[in-house]
């Protein structure tokens, strides 16, 4: 269930307060465990949850919000921020926030609805002196814990479409294939353009964030997708979902695609772009992007494929996202 923007804009406002009650009285969240140097075998002794089975979150672990989030086979996304006392986000444009040493980035999949959902795997970002670390839990079947799963692992699960599905929780290098960026792990999700701008203001408010960050807000709300108009919806689309690794710096460089929001360069985000390595990825289409022809474009080819070396995005599905392929689709059908 996703949470409204007046709920969110609330907490944010309680922040300041309520943070540093919290601190005085003694945080919940062990900035050891955050900080240290090991890989802790359990979520738990994060202490991110004050009651981790409803996913509530301890003193000073924030909610958060994705204008457009990126699809994991439909799993349910709850998304939190840590920042420790006396620190705060800092602006920088429209990219990434900028988040202190100590902070940490909390994200949950979960697949059902009310008294049947269940928490799959929970993915943390600890921001550390050294850099960013990626880590994944997976949780147990009562629903009580989640431990450690460098290796990744495998869940028998049934999607909201009804598809039963063999769910893919990566492992630790696996995060970083997507996390990285010339050879470092960084967060991605969280950029201003993708977070409610109200909600940014009220982080500003209570003092977690400088500034509210320029194009704050700019990139559109999913929840409106069948209707809204196709190129920006799209766009921020596949900058959320494939951007991370087709951009200069990320894992995929070497394809020369570069499907970042604020590209705006035709051949670069695959207008009559050839692929640099033609294969059967390609289903014997020539370009990236043919305008005005979904059906003759490599894009959509690999967007509906759930075959392992052609489907794309090639890490964190198991299903083809129908209304995605459907709205870039759309995109390109109105290209002339």
């Amino acid at each position: 269930m996703r949470l409204g923007a007046g709920l969110l804009v609330a907490a944010a406002l309680a922040l300041g307060g309520v943070v540093a009650q919290a601190h005085l009285a003694g945080a919940r969240v062990s900035d050891a465990a955050v900080m240290g140097e090991g890989f802790p075998p359990t979520l738990g002794a994060f202490g991110f949850f004050a009651d981790a089975a409803r996913q509530v979150p301890a003193p000073g672990v924030i909610a958060y919000e994705l204008n457009t989030p990126l699809w994991s086979d439909g799993a349910e996304k709850l998304r939190f921020i840590y920042l420790p006392a006396g620190t705060r986000l800092a602006a920088d444009g429209e990219g990434l926030l900028r988040f202190p040493v100590g902070a940490a980035i909390i994200k949950t999949f979960a697949f059902g609805k009310g008294a049947e959902r269940r928490l799959i795997e929970t993915r943390v970002l600890l921001h550390r002196a050294d850099g960013w670390v990626a880590l994944p839990y997976r949780w147990n079947a009562e629903q009580t814990e989640a431990r450690l799963a460098l290796a990744g692992g495998r869940v028998e699960v049934v999607t909201p479409a009804g598809e039963a599905i063999s769910y893919a929780i990566p492992n630790k290098n696996q995060c970083k294939t997507c996390h990285s960026l010339d050879g470092a792990v960084i967060p991605i999700g969280p950029k201003a353009r993708n977070l409610s701008a109200r909600w940014l203001a009220a982080m500003v408010a209570a003092g977690r964030l400088d500034r509210v960050p320029e194009g704050a807000g700019s990139q559109p709300r999913w929840d409106g997708a069948a209707k809204g108009p196709a190129a920006p919806l799209a766009r921020a689309y596949l900058d959320v979902n494939c951007a991370h690794c087709h951009r200069p710096g990320g894992s995929a460089s070497n394809s020369g695609l570069d499907l970042r929001w604020e590209q705006a360069e035709p051949h670069a985000i695959g207008i009559f772009k050839r692929p640099v390595a033609a294969g059967r990825g390609a289903g014997g289409h020539e370009f990236a992007i043919v305008p005005g022809q979904p059906d003759r474009s490599i894009l959509i080819y690999r967007m509906e494929s759930t075959e392992p070396g052609v489907a794309m995005p090639e890490l964190g599905r198991s299903s083809t996202d129908h209304r995605g392929v459907a709205v870039v689709r759309r995109w390109i059908a109105e290209m002339r």
